[in-house]
C-alpha cells in the first residue's frame, strides 16, 4: 500500500485506548484488527489477515527465541522462589540494604554482571528488587525507573559485549556503504556514543534520583503502597502464603545466577568466535545474543534442577513452580506478540514510507540532528522498539545529514537517542512491559510516570543537539 497517514491509525488507537482504559491489551487487539481491515479493505478478510499476522509473528525465529527465553527465565525464577533462594538472598541483602538509597545503589552495582541484554538484566535482578521493595515499603515506580534507566540508557552507551552493538554497527555500515563515504562504521558508531545525549542525560537524572531522596514523598506514599499491596495480595494468596513458609537458602539463588552469568559470557565468546571473531570484544559484538541467552538459561535450568534434587528440594514442588513462574511471564509474552503483530500491520499500511516521505531535505544543517531525534522519539514512542526506530531512521538520518551538511556522527547519535527514548518511555516497549510485570505495577500508570521524567530528558537532549550542531 502507498504511504499514507492511515498507517498511524493503529498506533493512535493503541495509545488512546490504553490511556482511556488504563489497560493496553484491548487497544492492541483493536489496533491490530483496524490495521488488518485497512490492509485488506474488507471486514472478514481483515480478520483473517490479523490472524495471519499473528502466525507470521510466531513463525519468526528471533521472536520465538525471545518468547521461550522469557518463559524459561520465569520458570527459573519460580524454581528459585520455592527453593528459598530468593527469600534467602533477599534476607541477606535486606540486612545490608536498609534504605531506598541503598536499594537504588544496589541496582547500579549489579550492572557489571548483567549488562549484556536489557531483558536479561531486568529479569535477573527484578525478583530480588521486588522482594526488597515490599519489605521496605518503597515506591515501585521510582525503583522501576532507576532499574530501567540503568538498563536501557546504559546498555546503548556501551561499545562492546552487548546485544545491541552488532545491530547498531550494521545499521551504520549499511547507511555509510550506500553513500560511499569511505568512513569506518565502527568509528562512526564510537563517535555517535558521545552524542547520544538522551541516554547520557537520563543516566545523570537516574544518578541524581539515586542520591537525592525527598523525605516528604517517602512518608506520603506509605499508606497508598500498603493499599496497593493489599489489593494484590488477594490474587494468588495461596502461592504467596506457601512461598512465605519456605526455608531461606541463599545458595539456591547464588548458584543458578552464577551459572547463568558464567554460561552467558562463555557462550557469547564461543558463538562470536564461531562467526569469525578474532578478539573477545569482536566475539561479544558478533555473537547471536538472543540465542546465546536462551541456550544459557536452558542449560542453567537443567543444572539447577539437578542441584535442587541433590539438595533435597521436593521435585514436584520444583516442577510446579517452574510452570507457575513461566506462566507469570505470559502477560508480558502476549503483549510482545501483539505488539510485533501490530508492527506488521502498520508496515503493510506504509508506515515506514510515510514517515520517510514526511521529511524532506529542506532542513538546515543545525536542525537536522534535533529534528531526527524529535521525530524518531515520537515514532519510537508509538512502536516501543529501539531496534525498529533505529532501523527506520538510520538510512533517513544519514541521507539527510549528507544532503544538509550536518555532522554524520552527531546525526547517528540522534538516531540512537530516539530509539533509546522510545524503548525507555513507551508503554509498548519490552523494557517497560517486563519491569511492570515483574514488579507488579499497572503498565499504563508506570508508563505515564516514566513519560513525565523522560520528556524532561528529551527536551534537554533536543537543545543539546541544536547547540552542538551550531558549535560544530
Amino acid at each position: 500500500m502507498n504511504q499514507t497517514w492511515l498507517s498511524l491509525l493503529p498506533f493512535i488507537i493503541v495509545i488512546g485506548m490504553s490511556v482511556w482504559l488504563k489497560n493496553i491489551l484491548p487497544g492492541l487487539v483493536v489496533g491490530i484488527l483496524v490495521g488488518s481491515i485497512l490492509v485488506s479493505a474488507d471486514l472478514l478478510s481483515g480478520t483473517e489477515q490479523a490472524v495471519s499476522y499473528i502466525v507470521t509473528t510466531l513463525s519468526d525465529e528471533t521472536n520465538i527465541k525471545i518468547i521461550v527465553f522469557l518463559y524459561l527465565f520465569g520458570g527459573l525464577v519460580g524454581m528459585m522462589n520455592i527453593s528459598g533462594g530468593i527469600k534467602g538472598f533477599s534476607e541477606w541483602a535486606g540486612s545490608k540494604i536498609r534504605t531506598e538509597r541503598g536499594l537504588l545503589i544496589f541496582i547500579w552495582l549489579t550492572l557489571p554482571f548483567t549488562f549484556m541484554m536489557p531483558m536479561f538484566r531486568i529479569m535477573m535482578i527484578g525478583p530480588i528488587i521486588k522482594s526488597l521493595i515490599k519489605k521496605m515499603n518503597l515506591s515501585k515506580q521510582k525503583v522501576g525507573l532507576t532499574l530501567d534507566i540503568s538498563t536501557e540508557s546504559m546498555i546503548v552507551l556501551l561499545p562492546v559485549a552487548t546485544a545491541f552493538v552488532g545491530f547498531m554497527v550494521s545499521l551504520v555500515e549499511g547507511g555509510i556503504s550506500e553513500l560511499n563515504l569511505g568512513m569506518s562504521p565502527y568509528e562512526v558508531f564510537l563517535l555517535s556514543i558521545l552524542f547520544n545525549f538522551y541516554a547520557i542525560v537520563m543516566l545523570l537524572i537516574g544518578i541524581v534520583q539515586t542520591f537525592w531522596t525527598p523525605k516528604k514523598s517517602k512518608t506520603d506514599k506509605r499508606a497508598q503502597k500498603d493499599l496497593e499491596e493489599e489489593e494484590h495480595e488477594f490474587h494468588r494468596i495461596g502461592i504467596k502464603k506457601e512461598l512465605s513458609l519456605v526455608k531461606a537458602q541463599p545458595w539456591h539463588l547464588i548458584v543458578p545466577v552464577f551459572l547463568l552469568l558464567s554460561l552467558s559470557l562463555f557462550l557469547l565468546w564461543q558463538n562470536g568466535i564461531a562467526q569469525g571473531a578474532e578478539t573477545i570484544f569482536e566475539a561479544y559484538s558478533m555473537a547471536d545474543a538472543t540465542f546465546v541467552m536462551l541456550l544459557a538459561v536452558f542449560i542453567t535450568l537443567v543444572l539447577t534442577f539437578i542441584f535442587y534434587v541433590i539438595r533435597r528440594v521436593k521435585m514436584n514442588e520444583t516442577l510446579y513452580h517452574f510452570y507457575d513462574g513461566g506462566n507469570q511471564m505470559m502477560e508480558a509474552i502476549s503483549l510482545l506478540i501483539l505488539i510485533w503483530t501490530l508492527t506488521l500491520a502498520a508496515e503493510d499500511l506504509g508506515f515506514s514510507e510515510f514517515i520517510s516521505s514526511s521529511l524532506g531535505s529542506f532542513l538546515p544543517a543545525y536542525l537536522t540532528p534535533a529534528a531526527i531525534f524529535v521525530l524518531g522519539s515520537v515514532v519510537g514512542y508509538f512502536i516501543g522498539s529501539s531496534w525498529g526506530t533505529w532501523g527506520l531512521f538510520m538510512p533517513l538520518g544519514i541521507t539527510l545529514a549528507v544532503s544538509t551538511g550536518a555532522s554524520i556522527p552527531l546525526t547517528v547519535g540522534a538516531v540512537f537517542a530516539s530509539g533509546a527514548f522510545g524503548a525507555l518511555t513507551s508503554p509498548l516497549g519490552d523494557t517497560t512491559i517486563t519491569t511492570a510485570s515483574i514488579l507488579d505495577m499497572d503498565l499504563i500508570d508506570y508508563a505515564r510516570y516514566k513519560l513525565k521524567i523522560s520528556t524532561i530528558g528529551g527536551l534537554i537532549a533536543a537543545v543539546l543537539f541544536v547547540v552542538t550542531a551550531l558549535w560544530t
